[in-house]
């Protein structure tokens, strides 16, 4: 028997919102709907949902920063709906944490496509985790990044301070430091850097690389500006120049 999946559909134009979740009831999703960030924020704490539709232009907290939010405390997929057409607007969304975009106006049809394979995907990912062998488990558990003070989990995704601080990261930031920690004092190119990290479904462009090494310069460095440890290499790439780099139980 099926499962059905919860949706959760946020949109501040009913006459878009409320269609659209009839539409997605058809195809056997259990849907609620928001119409802000607040009234979505509420829903959050009382539910758990498979996927979230967001619009990207919401009235006060705008899309990109909930979808930045869920990504970093959630976990759902996000599925952003944008008018935007340029390019650079879109790969934002996906640097943030979206895990695909649709633009407006869409045909339903299509969107029920997209939630489909974005599920898919999530489910492929927890069958693979499931399949791992428990010799293979326990090796994973024991990986994590000990480097200037700093303890990085590859099992939790726990990135701790110097003060044992947690600093959240996104799935974008998780997997680019970790190809940093896995390739120190080594200069890796954008071309390199989005080899290693990218996922799949997921769009890479080669200057969203910098705003991922800039958002990830902020929470490592104290003087993002005159960083120590993730040095820029002019016309080269990327450097994590750390010290003490351990893979550790």
């Amino acid at each position: 028997m099926n499962v059905r999946r919860s949706i959760l559909i946020v949109d501040d134009h009913q006459s878009i919102r409320d269609p659209l979740a009839t539409f997605m009831r058809r195809y056997d999703f259990d849907v609620d709907t928001a119409g802000d960030g607040i009234a979505m924020r509420q829903l959050l704490k009382d539910h758990r949902y498979d996927l979230i539709i967001l619009d990207v232009m919401l009235p006060g907290e705008d899309g990109l920063s909930l979808c930045g939010f869920v990504a970093e405390h959630i976990g759902t997929p996000v599925i952003l709906l944008t008018a935007m057409t340029d390019q650079a607007d879109r790969v934002a969304g996906l640097e943030i944490g979206a895990d695909d975009y649709v633009l407006k106006p869409f045909d339903p049809r299509e969107l029920v496509a997209r939630v489909r394979s974005v599920l898919r995907r999530g489910a492929r990912r927890r069958a693979d985790d499931a399949a791992q062998s428990p010799p293979a488990q326990e090796a994973l558990a024991e990986k994590r990044y000990t480097f200037e003070g700093w303890s990085f989990d590859l099992t939790t995704r726990e990135l701790q301070d110097p003060g044992l601080s947690p600093v959240p990261l996104t799935t974008a930031e998780f997997h680019l430091l970790r190809a940093l920690l896995e390739n120190p004092n080594r200069v890796l190119s954008r071309q390199q850097l989005m080899d290693l990290t990218q996922r799949e479904g997921a769009a890479f462009f080669d200057r969203s690389i910098d705003t991922q090494i800039s958002r990830l310069r902020k929470k490592l460095e104290s003087d993002p500006r005159q960083p120590r440890m993730l040095k820029t290499v002019r016309g080269d790439g990327y450097l994590l120049a750390a010290r003490n780099i351990r893979l550790a139980p």
